[in-house]
């Protein structure tokens, strides 16, 4: 049913989120979640793990489906990705910053992430990281982008229409 080459996850402890600060492009210098592009024959929930345990270490043995992000951009492409979200104890111990090949791992806190003004995250992620912690269903966040700017956001609940077990 949905065809994207992507994974994010959100790794949650209490009221806090376990964010990468991004060498690369496409989120260059901005905090996001953990994630990559799936392998072949890989499920997304298969990458999102194999993702997680490369690029933080952290052993995880689930992750909760929470939907898809979607983005078409300046009308030339479009794109997706899997969205998961896993709760980690909170007895965990996790020491950050780390630098690790990707970027810089940190514990930022969900209100500062969400915080109006803040330019140092993705400015899809305010709009889509409520749903994804606050609400069970599935939803489809679908971005359009213009000039590198998000000019228009809505979600639509996708739970009635997807097998999480096929992911």
């Amino acid at each position: 049913m949905f065809e994207y080459k992507y994974t994010l996850c959100l790794i949650r402890q209490n009221n806090r989120l376990l964010m990468l600060n991004r060498e690369a492009a496409p989120t260059k210098g901005l905090w996001n979640g953990v994630g990559g592009k799936i392998e072949a024959k890989e499920t997304p929930f298969e990458c999102v793990l194999r993702e997680i345990y490369e690029e933080t270490g952290i052993e995880l043995k689930d992750a909760k489906f929470k939907g898809l992000v979607t983005w078409d951009v300046d009308e030339a492409y479009s794109g997706g990705m899997y969205v998961f979200l896993a709760d980690i104890p909170q007895d965990y111990e996790y020491e950050t910053p780390l630098r690790v090949d990707e970027g810089i791992l940190d514990w930022k806190f969900i209100d500062w992430i969400l915080s109006d003004g803040n330019l140092g995250v993705g400015e899809m992620i305010p709009h889509f990281l409520p749903l994804i912690l606050n609400d069970e269903d599935c939803y489809e966040h679908k971005c359009v982008l213009s000039n590198n700017k998000l000019t228009n956001y809505s979600a639509v609940c996708i739970s009635n229409m997807i097998n999480v077990d096929g992911l």
